[in-house]
């Protein structure tokens, strides 16, 4: 396993302001997306959004994202002899805003492990399950079909494994009597922006890295995943 990345550092460009540089991957509609986008302009999250990149020239993130006056970028696979070759041209696009962190917020590719190494420590994902449970497509389904009480999303720091990497924090809630994959799915989606939000903005305050054993939050290694809060932070279960 490569070295953990060091500490984020403030970006020399922000004029002193600690905020630090984030590239978005998005393959679809871009919600936690646009949550990340809103916070930044509240002035709620200490991060600047440097660029959306999407493997769909479709995707609305891209929309969201021009009328922002972000930079908007779609490669299409297609175009590339194989994975390995589109996911080294996408992240050297993504190279270009030099972020200190890329977000996968919906992005339904599986990424070469070699890429993925290259920025290891460096690139988180956002998942709709409580990882481990899960990993993949259809969690919603997965988890009424197993007859799940609790279902979840979970922030993760970014593996050659499939949804494997270790995780950040996690946002519960109740599977109810006639939830369908539909309903879940929408029930959950704001805990999953906020859980976002409060994961980038851990990791923004250095407060989260991935060090050498796993996940770090202020120094001490994680024993388990954090909550998000009211007020928007992480912290640990009891």
């Amino acid at each position: 396993m490569p070295p953990p990345h060091p500490a984020l550092s403030p970006i020399a460009n922000d004029g002193g302001e600690g905020k630090i540089s984030i590239v978005i991957l998005a393959s679809g509609r871009g919600s936690n997306f646009a949550a990340l986008l809103a916070a930044q302009q509240r002035g709620d999250l200490p991060i600047r959004i440097r660029a959306l990149l999407s493997d769909k020239s479709a995707a609305p993130a891209l929309d969201i994202a021009r009328a922002a006056g972000i930079g908007a970028i779609a490669l299409s696979p297609r175009n590339f002899s194989d994975r390995a070759a589109f996911d080294r041209a996408l992240f050297a696009r993504a190279a270009e805003f030099r972020p200190d962190l890329i977000v996968l917020a919906g992005y339904m590719r599986v990424i070469d492990a070699a890429v993925v190494n290259e920025w290891h420590g460096r690139m988180i994902n956002i998942h709709p399950s409580l990882l481990p449970k899960y990993p993949g497509l259809h969690t919603h389904a997965r988890a009424i079909e197993a007859g799940d009480g609790v279902h979840g999303a979970s922030v993760h720091f970014v593996t050659a494994q499939l949804d494997g990497g270790p995780v950040i924090a996690q946002a519960q809630i109740p599977v109810l009597d006639g939830d369908t994959p539909d309903t879940l799915a929408a029930r959950l989606l704001p805990l999953e922006h906020r859980l976002l939000a409060a994961s980038v903005d851990a990791i923004a305050r250095h407060r989260i890295a991935l060090g050498t054993h796993g996940v770090e939050c202020d120094g001490k290694p994680l024993v388990a995943p954090l909550c998000p809060q009211a007020d928007g932070s992480l912290r640990a279960v009891g």
